[in-house]
């Protein structure tokens, strides 16, 4: 997925995957992923999918802070 911010292009094929999050097994109509991704210039994103019933239903960016990464990363 690719989507420009504010100027930024963050783009999931052409950043550094970091970590990933899964919730529910494929198919789960319940169930999400969230991906933290860094683009090459150090900006952090995350990319989040999942079920018609999910928190995350459709596709989307959302970019974060470096100073969030670590909250993110405790929170999972």
């Amino acid at each position: 997925m690719r989507k420009e911010i504010n100027g930024i292009i963050y783009d999931t094929e052409l950043s550094t995957r970091d970590k990933k999050f899964t919730c529910g097994a494929p198919g789960d109509e319940c169930g999400y992923e969230e991906t933290l991704y860094i683009t090459a210039e150090g900006h952090y994103f995350i990319y989040t999918n999942g079920g018609c019933k999910s928190k995350f239903p459709r596709e989307e960016i959302h970019p974060i802070e470096h100073s969030q990464v670590r909250e993110w990363m405790l929170s999972h």
